[in-house]
């Protein structure tokens, strides 16, 4: 098979699958040596190779000239070597587990991702041989192998972080010049960007559409608690745009990712467990948690929310734009948010690109660069629970070119974080037996 077609195969396939295919018995024969070894595993050279092939299939530049194209090889080495090192370390701690069935989950759903992209299993089944894959049980086994190892890779660093063994290491002026003399030329346009603040006032349920709404949630914790399937209930009742379709399922997270409220009743929940009606400030929520690990679980929730009359979306309405009259006049941002914000909404953004806004918000900042207090407008009206948004743009910047003042912020966390891990992977080398043959 020549590299041109399997190229054209991955990148049908690459959009989705971080994961290169394997070369033919040829290539193998004539690139397979062993160019470093890493404990006890040896890394050989068509594994670079497939590297290769993958980020080519990517669209990522790759030097053609035999020079450039060593040092890129050599690169890639060393990255290999580094990813090597932290995965060996990984499966030495006892505290870190990966099971089956959550790789199976991640493979399956990447299979099922990709076959969406091809009109019809012959054709799927084709661009995988051409991919070089033999059947897609091997492409499964594959994925399995790099989901295990992204896995253990991740896990690791989160482990190092709570143990404040990673602690990032300033990096230098002379540093982060160069990082952004580097990598300048690869940056894209600055866009348009805002900083505003706002209060976004919601429209809340009344006394009785919560015990209504409660009463309800209460009354399917019992059908589930008696067998019902939680699944079908979940897209059946759920509220959730987010997680209905797949059954209320929320797949893996850990503490502080949802509302502390949720937070609290789902680790403390067994696995199959069903948990009592939970009210947050999005509604009222039943939680099942399927899986349990160290430090984080994999749940499913389906979340019931109360109605809002029309004459209290009218007084949320009507707030708001006294709020808007009170900010406008010169009254305290801070005393006002504390009273009318809704406190879920974020209140501050700081040059966030216009484009990246929800449509809303587009509408009425896109062409208009002035500051100051903007006239209320409402998001989500087509749910039935409406919020008003009291907004205050402080500032506009334009599009145009990043300068290093722009982003040196972000080189600064971005070395900091990556002089941590390379002193830890230096660590790792002294302990680890390191053999480079390339």
């Amino acid at each position: 098979m020549s590299t041109g077609r399997r190229c054209a195969a991955w990148r049908r396939l690459a959009p989705l699958v971080l994961l290169a295919a394997p070369l033919s018995a040829q290539e193998s024969r004539t690139l397979d040596r062993i160019v470093a070894v890493v404990g006890s595993r040896p890394i050989v050279s068509s594994e670079i190779e497939e590297q290769v092939a993958q980020l080519q299939a990517q669209g990522a530049p790759v030097p053609q000239d035999s020079g450039g194209r060593a040092q890129f090889r050599a690169q890639l080495l060393r990255e290999m070597i580094d990813d090597e090192l932290l995965v060996q370390q990984a499966e030495r701690d006892t505290t870190i587990k990966v099971t089956d069935e959550e790789i199976q989950d991640q493979v399956e759903q990447t299979v099922q991702n990709v076959r969406r992209q091809f009109e019809s299993e012959a054709e799927f089944q084709s661009q995988m041989r051409v991919a070089g894959f033999l059947s897609v049980d091997e492409w499964r086994r594959r994925l399995a192998d790099q989901q295990r190892r992204v896995i253990l890779r991740q896990r690791l660093l989160e482990t190092l972080r709570q143990q404040g063994k990673l602690r990032p290491i300033p990096p230098t002026d002379a540093q982060m010049r160069e990082y952004w003399e580097r990598n300048k030329g690869q940056l894209p346009k600055r866009p348009a960007v805002v900083s505003f603040r706002q209060i976004i006032v919601a429209a809340l349920p009344d006394s009785a559409a919560r015990a209504r709404t409660r009463q309800t949630a209460e009354s399917l914790t019992v059908e589930l608690r008696r067998g019902a399937d939680f699944a079908v209930a979940a897209r059946r009742f759920s509220a959730d745009s987010g997680s209905r379709e797949q059954g209320g399922d929320l797949g893996w997270f850990r503490r502080g990712v949802m509302v502390s409220e949720f937070d609290n009743v789902v680790f403390r929940l067994r696995p199959g467990e069903i948990s009592d009606p939970v009210e947050t400030d999005f509604g009222f929520h039943v939680i099942r948690v399927d899986r349990v690990q160290p430090a984080e679980v994999s749940a499913r929730h389906i979340l019931l929310q109360p109605p809002i009359a029309a004459e209290r979306i009218d007084a949320a309405r009507l707030r708001a734009d006294s709020v808007r009259v009170a900010l406008a006049a010169g009254g305290s941002f801070d005393s006002l948010a504390r009273r009318h914000a809704a406190p879920t909404e974020e209140r501050l953004a700081e040059d966030v690109p216009i484009a990246n806004l929800p449509a809303e918000y587009q509408e009425r900042l896109s062409g208009d660069t002035t500051t100051g207090v903007r006239p209320v407008f409402a998001l989500g009206t087509a749910s039935g629970r409406p919020k008003f948004v009291v907004l205050e743009v402080r500032g506009f910047k334009p599009e145009g070119d990043l300068t290093f003042e722009d982003v040196k912020l972000r080189i600064r966390e971005r070395l900091s974080q990556d002089l941590a891990l390379q002193h830890y992977l230096n660590q790792l080398r002294r302990q680890t037996y390191v053999d480079v043959r390339l």
